[in-house]
């Protein structure tokens, strides 16, 4: 991990001032906020910190992007009834209320992403090196538009603006996708424009690939907006050879193997039923349950956190290729091109380990279901939750397949109720949803 990474080149923003705080936290050894923003080295401390707050353990986004969406919709286990905030998650219904604290750090660390990802994004135009400037605002959009969708995902409203000490208005989900949508078409121009320099390249923490990770993102927030022909497009732009990951090391640690694989306290994987029904289970011929699943013989539970939570310093990808490959499928499924979606189906299905970049593979053989296109899309969800298991996209494909909206069935949440934190500073917080 570079040294830049580690060094905080960014005025710390605490969380709740991101919804209404107006405290001064200023610190008269730091650099000014316009000191900061208005450099090339000042901008690449905060977008550099990006991934930190994003992946930031308990605190930050992913781990509780993985942990809401994993016991929402019975990915996993809940292995301490003690850890109250994942118990009430786990029981799912009106257990989960504004108060919940993996709920109110998903909200709160993806909106600290927005605000410093809109920080570099907005004063990056102002450098006068063009290509350093767009690897700036791509490699900072790549961050901003993850975060927006993550709200999108669990929140019926998402706020329109963030900023510190205001009360911002609330956009609807769809637009709030469209928002992010919006960000990564602006990156994308940025790089045609002016390509992103090689010196940028050597400033970020490594593993992220801009390109294809953009064009990747964009893939999935389109096809999470029902938006299929454009959501198609923008997959085949993606190459599958490339690997786009967050990279972790003994100071920054993998957030899900530092939480829970490590400490056998929090969750766990659910089982090889990977929690689905029984009609959507996968078969025990499938090499995916290896990858994501171990066993241990020694002491319970049986089954144990694998694939990119099995170390401390595994990589955690920003996508997979077989998500890529399971959007094409869907996109050309509901346009009824049913021959083509299962072309696309049996490259997942047939995969082999080794030819794929993550190493993820099922070896299974070709689809033999049935004809129809409820049959194939049926299928196609059942390999998302299975080739993306503890991604965190489950609660939107559960939406968006139109499974179960009844309690306790295949989820016990539909959307989530706003965070207490954010309604008793803004009074412009929607209603929580019922479910």
């Amino acid at each position: 991990m570079k040294l830049l990474y580690r060094i905080s080149l960014i005025i710390v923003i605490v969380a709740a001032g991101l919804m209404g705080c107006k405290k001064d936290y200023t610190n008269p050894n730091d650099a000014t906020k316009d000191q900061t923003l208005n450099s090339p080295v000042g901008l690449t401390g905060v977008a550099v910190g990006l991934q930190k707050a994003y992946s930031n353990g308990r605190a930050g986004a992913l781990y509780n992007l993985v942990c809401a969406n994993g016991f929402s919709s019975f990915e996993l286990s809940n292995r301490n009834t003690g850890n109250v905030d994942e118990t009430n998650l786990f029981n799912g219904g009106i257990a989960v209320d504004g108060n919940n604290g993996v709920l109110g750090n998903l909200w709160a660390s993806n909106l600290k992403v927005i605000y410093d990802a809109d920080n570099v994004i907005n004063n990056a135009v102002n450098l006068g090196d063009k290509g350093y400037a767009s690897g700036l605002i791509a490699y900072a959009s790549i961050f901003r538009a993850l975060a927006i969708g993550g709200l999108a995902e669990f929140w019926e409203k998402v706020p329109d603006t963030v900023n510190i000490g205001l009360q911002p208005s609330f956009i609807d989900r769809n637009a709030a996708y469209a928002k992010a949508i919006a960000t990564i078409d602006r990156a994308l121009a940025a790089i045609s424009a002016n390509a992103i320099s090689a010196d940028f390249l050597t400033k970020i923490p490594p593993g992220m690939e801009i390109p294809n990770t953009l064009a990747a993102l964009k893939a999935r927030y389109l096809v999470f907006s029902g938006n299929y022909p454009a959501a198609l497009a923008a997959a085949n732009a993606v190459s599958l050879t490339s690997k786009s990951e967050m990279r972790f090391d003994a100071i920054t640690p993998n957030p899900i193997f530092n939480v829970s694989t490590a400490t056998n306290n929090v969750f766990q994987v659910k089982d090889s039923t990977f929690g689905l029904p029984v009609a959507l289970r996968p078969v025990a011929a499938d090499k995916r349950i290896a990858f994501y699943m171990s066993i241990n013989t020694a002491a319970a539970p049986r089954w144990r956190i694998n694939g990119f939570g099995a170390a401390l310093t595994t990589a955690w990808p920003v996508y997979l290729p077989g998500e890529v490959t399971l959007i094409k499928a869907e996109c050309l499924a509901r346009a009824n091109d049913l021959t083509n979606a299962v072309v696309e189906l049996n490259k997942v299905l047939t995969k082999k380990a080794a030819g794929d970049a993550f190493g993820i593979g099922a070896d299974l053989p070709v689809y033999a279901g049935g004809n129809t296109q409820p049959e194939i899309l049926e299928e196609i969800y059942r390999n998302r939750c299975i080739e993306l298991y503890m991604q965190g996209w489950k609660m939107e494909d559960l939406r968006r397949f139109n499974r179960s909206n009844a309690p306790n069935v295949e989820k016990n949440r539909n959307l989530y109720p706003f965070p207490f934190r954010e309604r008793d500073n803004n009074p412009n917080t929607p209603t929580d949803p019922s479910f």
